[in-house]
């Protein structure tokens, strides 16, 4: 039971993230740079949710992983996007871009220990 509560809680962290993501898009500069990084941003942003949801129905331990793997890879592009919203001062509020980011680092850091232990868990049951 403790299993499915910490999915659920991963998976509210996740769409929670995206809500965020999508509030900071529909709140950027509008500009030529601010219209290119926050459609990036929506895709990469909200993706992690969406991947996420895909993952928990893997056909294999392997395609979980490989799912998972997706995500993470999501989230590392959303970061450098925020970062470059950041520094180019297409957002406003340094504050929220900050919160997002942290929470942004914690989802890769739990994603990155995720794939560790599918792997070697994967390598166990092929022994």
């Amino acid at each position: 039971m403790d299993k499915n509560i910490n999915k659920f809680d991963l998976e509210e962290r996740l769409i929670n993230f995206a809500v965020l993501i999508i509030e900071i898009a529909e709140s950027m500069v509008t500009s030529r740079a601010g219209n290119h990084l926050s459609g990036q941003l929506l895709r990469s942003g909200t993706s992690p949710a969406l991947n996420y949801g895909e993952a928990q129905s893997g056909e294999s331990r392997k395609d979980f992983i490989h799912k998972i793997k997706v995500v993470l890879k999501e989230l590392r592009e959303t970061f450098v996007c925020l970062k470059i919203i950041h520094r180019s001062k297409l957002y406003q509020s340094d504050e929220k871009l900050k919160l997002i980011m942290n929470e942004n680092n914690e989802l890769v850091s739990i994603f990155v220990k995720s794939i560790e232990t599918a792997q070697r868990n994967m390598i166990k049951e092929e022994k």
